[in-house]
């Protein structure tokens, strides 16, 4: 068991180093979905017991944080949360979208898309099942609600990722989120831009997130902390054990 899941994982990691590599496109997000994460399915499926019971779990869904699969669940929460808003977007963008903020928020869609099929079909039966959102609070039709939003979510993201990875006792994995904060580093960069023109490295104001301006790192949040500013916009009940 061992070798297969070193051999699994080596395979894992050349995959995902060809697509990060590249854009995602329409088709090539599909292909990243059902081909990087073929190998740790096998890993979850054949060495770990399903996760969730439903017998046991009255209403919601459960995030266990005893090891590498729940922090796999909590990315793939938040991956949910991005991928909805983006195609809600990307459906129906506002009014007053230039053509390249369109064509730009297509691409986030299909980068947030690829993030959470990939988890799911790594996680196999251990993945938690499909969240509810809410997005009444957000303007849909307005610009600036929009960027807004755009901008807590992936400012969220990368702070959530930052904040789990310590959490991480997988090699294989914590390169995994690497190549992936880094992606939502890019969307955070891309929308503060467009906000605020020349604000795409500024710190100042993620403070609140765990940044440190001085020392130039960005934000970084404990899952309980994330979920908590992230439940505004999930009306599916998330249960957490063994934080």
């Amino acid at each position: 068991m061992k070798n297969l899941q070193k051999n699994e994982q080596l395979d894992v990691l050349q995959e995902e180093s060809n697509i990060f590599n590249a854009r995602l496109q329409r088709r090539s997000f599909l292909q990243y979905a059902g081909a990087g994460a073929a190998g740790i399915a096998l890993i979850a499926a054949g060495c770990k017991k399903k996760y969730q019971d439903d017998d046991m779990m009255p209403t919601g869904v459960t995030l266990d944080f005893k090891d590498d699969f729940g922090v796999l669940n909590y990315a793939y929460a938040l991956e949910q949360l991005e991928a909805a808003f983006y195609i809600q977007v990307a459906s129906n963008p506002p009014s007053t979208f230039s053509a390249a903020e369109k064509t730009y928020f297509q691409d986030i869609q299909f980068h947030e898309i690829a993030h959470r099929e990939f988890f799911k079909k790594a996680l196999g039966p251990a993945a938690i099942t499909g969240l509810e959102v809410d997005f009444s609070s957000i303007n849909f039709t307005d610009r600036l609600s929009v960027l807004g939003a755009a901008k807590a979510f992936e400012d969220l993201g990368v702070a959530a990722y930052n904040g789990a990875g310590v959490r991480l006792k997988s090699d294989t994995y914590l390169i995994l989120a690497g190549q992936i904060v880094s992606v939502e580093a890019r969307h955070a960069a891309y929308i503060r831009d467009l906000i605020s023109n020349g604000s795409f490295a500024d710190l100042t104001s993620l403070t609140a997130l765990g940044s440190n301006d001085a020392g130039g790192l960005d934000g970084a949040l404990a899952p309980d902390k994330v979920l908590g500013i992230a439940g505004k916009y999930i009306k599916t009940k998330i249960n957490v054990i063994n934080l």
